[in-house]
């Protein structure tokens, strides 16, 4: 081999090295990998425990089927074989608001129900179902995969006792997983620690590993937290666009962030996470990192399953999470943690101081915010005296005109000072009757309008400075927990579409009902909308006046299957503006206005224009 082959070769190698050592993965996606292959392995495993278990219960001799499933047991699970085996009991737990049922299979919490809560159709509130919802750790021991929701616990107390708890008062629960070893002695174990409290929709989960340095492989530094279940139906309407189901996440140190809404889809938490929130409508389901823990990594996903779907018509969706949380080896280590299971009512989570009112979507921008939280805060104050939320909603939208009164007031006035001046237009009109003359006619307008005074664009100004309370409204209603099956007139659920007709068939983009406030929304918006159009002389303008009544008919689409809180908001807010209208033309009629023009425009004249 010659000098020119061996440079050749060499410098084939250099490339060849550098070339894997740029696109080596990352650390994160290591993991990734690993626990792909870990569940793929963990699934291969079950499929041929099933085979072996089939194989078992055709055999003809008892003796020799039970050696196999011993044997089976054994070498599925290692030292954890004894708890693999066993009868599954419950303990329950009941307070004011929460009645928990926590399981010896898996040590998991396996049914939470909200006792202060009815759904649509009168039920009590189900967030979790022990037939839909998994919680437990996945680890290596000895070249096993192991799954702690396949095993049994051993409660602190006795099996089936269940525990009242009422205001301040708490209880600890302890369900431990033991190796075969040691039966039930205090040095080894895995403890979910439960402590509840009576007058609390949080409860907190301490999980203590002891002692298992030798049994649980703690290379990686970190072992799998598997949390997942599936939302069912609680409202009356399934979808909602505006504050449908969700996981809502928020990274250490970070605002709260979210899958997209209404869609399936899965997300790499690829930094230390704070919380995780399984979110519907008006409740939530949170795991939370308490104190200074944190989750290290994981992946979350919702995933909406066609077969249960149709087996189930209240199924939602399926929120899943594989969360990893630090372990390093050591004989003694707790991972601290928070669940939250309630009604996300932004009182009630703001109270943790944990930003887990993020995930009431008041609006992204800050401005809306700021006005969702005044508006919030005036809302339950109304509601500490005021039982009646049709009332406490016309009280705001009374109090929102009060103190937009004066940039109504100069939006009205530029107005009219433009309806004072419709003889000069209709002169102009007059004498600009060919479209062809559109800029001469254009420019004599503003001629007009400088030689009085006037600015169209005046009344522009103030109709900006309310469109952050319209889209701040637009974002209440729909999340306002407190509007939550509160009748008013004819809508049962004000949170929810009132229907005063239910349609035997399907209209797109209107629905299959007809919602009354938003219809009555509609018909006061057209009929402002023509006053406006009339004052504003758009009647005349055919692209114009297609655009101004579009858009209400726009919005019949749009809110029908909304809040009937929102359509009866805007309802009253247009009659509430007709009325101001109304007084204002009286205080300041356009005779009056005109006259007051007509007499600055001679003064401007008399004093050389100025």
């Amino acid at each position: 081999m010659d000098k020119n082959s061996i440079i050749g070769l060499t410098l084939i190698f250099i490339v060849f090295a550098l070339f894997f050592w740029i696109n080596k993965p990352s650390e994160e996606q290591l993991a990734q990998q690993k626990r792909y292959n870990d569940s793929i392995a963990l699934v291969q495993r079950k499929a041929d425990s099933v085979k072996l278990a089939q194989s078992i219960l055709n055999s003809n001799n008892v003796a020799e089927s039970q050696a196999n499933a011993i044997s089976s047991v054994n070498d599925m699970y290692g030292a954890f074989s004894n708890a693999a085996i066993g009868q599954e009991s419950f303990i329950n737990v009941v307070t004011p608001k929460l009645n928990l049922t926590f399981s010896t299979l898996g040590g998991k919490l396996s049914s939470v129900i909200l006792p202060e809560f009815n759904t649509y159709d009168s039920m009590l509130v189900t967030l979790v179902n022990e037939k839909s919802s998994h919680f437990g750790l996945n680890f290596f021991s000895n070249n096993r995969l192991i799954d702690t929701e396949k095993m049994y616990f051993v409660p602190s107390v006795n099996a089936n006792e269940t525990i009242y708890l009422e205001g301040e008062e708490d209880y600890t629960l302890s369900m431990r997983l033991y190796p075969n070893d040691n039966g039930t002695s205090s040095e080894r174990y895995i403890e979910f620690l439960y402590r509840i409290s009576g007058d609390d929709y949080m409860l907190d989960v301490d999980c203590n590993i002891v002692g298992m340095q030798d049994l649980i492989y703690s290379q990686n530094s970190y072992i799998d937290l598997v949390w997942s279940m599936d939302l069912l139906q609680q409202e009356k309407l399934k979808e909602n666009k505006l504050n449908g189901s969700n996981i809502f996440y928020q990274y250490d140190g970070d605002d709260a962030d979210n899958l997209v809404a209404n869609r399936d889809g899965e997300e790499d938490l690829s930094v230390k996470t704070k919380w995780i929130s399984y979110k519907q409508q008006f409740f939530a389901s949170t795991l939370v990192a308490r104190d200074e823990s944190s989750f290290v990594s994981g992946t979350i996903s919702a995933r909406t399953d066609n077969a249960k779907a149709n087996l189930n018509d209240k199924y939602i969706k399926k929120m899943s999470s594989q969360l990893s949380i630090p372990y390093y080896g050591e004989s003694n280590e707790s991972f601290d943690m928070s669940m939250y299971f309630g009604p996300t009512k932004f009182v009630e989570l703001n109270k943790y101081d944990l930003g887990l009112e993020d995930q009431i979507n008041i609006g992204k921008f800050f401005l809306v915010r700021w006005i969702n939280r005044v508006i919030m805060f005036v809302f339950n104050f109304f509601g500490g005296f005021i039982s009646n939320y049709g009332l406490i909603i016309f009280l705001l939208t009374l109090l929102l005109k009060v103190i937009l009164l004066p940039i109504s007031y100069k939006s009205y006035l530029s107005t009219a000072k433009l309806r004072a001046l419709k003889p000069e237009m209709d002169d102009l009109n007059a004498k600009y009757p060919n479209p062809d003359d559109a800029m001469k006619k254009q420019q004599e307008v503003m001629a007009l309008y400088q030689k009085f005074g006037v600015s169209p664009m005046s009344g522009c100004l103030p109709m900006l400075l309310q469109f952050p309370i319209l889209i701040a409204m637009f974002r209440f209603f729909p999340v306002a927990f407190e509007l939550r099956q509160k009748p008013f007139l004819w809508a049962d659920d004000l949170s929810a579409y009132d229907s005063i007709l239910d349609l035997p068939f399907n209209i797109p983009f209107y629905g299959d009902h007809v919602s009354l406030f938003t219809l009555l929304m509609t018909i006061s918006t057209i009929v402002y909308t023509k006053i406006n159009n009339k004052t504003m002389g758009q009647e005349s303008q055919p692209g114009m006046k297609f655009m101004t009544y579009f858009m209400p008919i726009m919005f019949l689409g749009i809110f029908n299957s909304y809040s009937a809180g929102l359509s009866y908001y805007y309802l009253l807010s247009n009659l509430l503006s007709f009325a101001q209208t109304y007084i204002i033309g009286k205080i300041k009629p356009t005779e009056k206005l005109r006259s007051e023009l007509l007499w600055q425009a001679a003064q401007k004249t008399k004093n050389g224009g100025k």
